[in-house]
């Protein structure tokens, strides 16, 4: 199948390319950066810089994945807008693409995020669960939105709210190895809230899931069964690394150094991935201590 992937050469793209070109599949990744993808994908991967460049190639399905990082310097007005840009102008192309071909794509999985439920305190979380309104939410109710566009052309329009994807090249867990092993670790504010996360292989499967089942569409909360809050994903992951995790990061100062986007860090949601259980998806790593023995017991 020829698939066009949006963000192809990112910390998930990469993974998602390696397996569909394993399995036969052909990826069209699109990149604004296409030598240095080149470099990170499957050998003959063809890549180019807009979603547009592939029309000729009739994709049977998409994956839209790009996306500035959320998490990542102060959240200014401009900074706002960008987060906002990058994720729509792309969406927007691919739905574009989707009206112009003669057939279109099968099927979009386009990516959305936990955000999308704001602050829900340490209440379940599924996803029929009412949103908190905030910036987040905000943010992916839109890309969710635009995306579900392409359903007037016949597309079929899955949207995984993805949860913190961990694996040890990149992402949340390549940044805090460092500072834990160093015994720098600690508890962001309480430690109470919630983080859903995901290890980095089980979220390619779900994509692929997605991608297979003709009958799922609609939002699908793509995190691991059994969610943490931020002190239990600190203690296991210190206790992995055989190091201490007693610094805590104080609420104040992290609102100090962060701004508003310091709420990423110290509110969360209990998200749970009813939709895909319920549809028969069982998950390889579906506990967080799973999880970490298998990225971190890797050489």
């Amino acid at each position: 199948m020829r698939i066009l992937i949006t963000g192809g050469s990112g910390f998930v793209g990469q993974k998602l390319c390696a397996h569909l070109h394993g399995q036969g599949h052909e990826p069209l990744v699109v990149s604004r950066s296409p030598e240095r993808a080149r470099g990170v994908l499957p050998p003959g991967t063809e890549v180019r810089p807009a979603v547009q460049d592939f029309a000729e190639h009739q994709p049977e399905a998409v994956v839209n994945l790009a996306g500035d990082s959320i998490a990542e310097g102060r959240w200014t007005a401009a900074k706002k807008q960008r987060l906002l840009d990058s994720r729509l102008s792309t969406t927007h192309a691919v739905v574009e693409l989707c009206r112009q071909l003669e057939q279109p794509p099968r099927v979009l999985v386009s990516a959305s995020a936990m955000g999308y439920y704001g602050d829900q305190g340490d209440r379940e979380v599924t996803e029929d669960t009412p949103p908190h309104q905030e910036f987040v939410h905000e943010l992916c109710a839109r890309w969710e939105a635009a995306a579900r566009e392409a359903e007037a052309y016949g597309v079929r329009v899955a949207l995984p709210r993805i949860g913190l994807v961990l694996d040890r090249d990149g992402g949340t867990l390549a940044k805090l190895l460092t500072p834990f092993r160093l015994g720098l670790g600690g508890p962001l504010g309480s430690g109470r809230q919630y983080m859903p996360w995901i290890h980095r292989t089980d979220l390619v499967r779900v994509i692929l899931f997605l991608l297979e089942r003709d009958d799922l569409a609609g939002p699908f909360n793509a995190a691991a069964p059994e969610p943490v809050t931020n002190a239990e994903f600190t203690r296991t992951l210190a206790r992995h690394l055989n190091r201490p995790a007693i610094l805590p990061a104080p609420a104040p100062v992290l609102r100090l150094v962060f701004g508003e986007m310091a709420r990423v860090l110290l509110t969360g949601a209990k998200m749970r991935p009813q939709r895909l259980q319920e549809a028969g998806l069982t998950f390889t790593y579906p506990t967080l201590d799973e999880a970490l023995s298998d990225i971190l017991g890797r050489r």
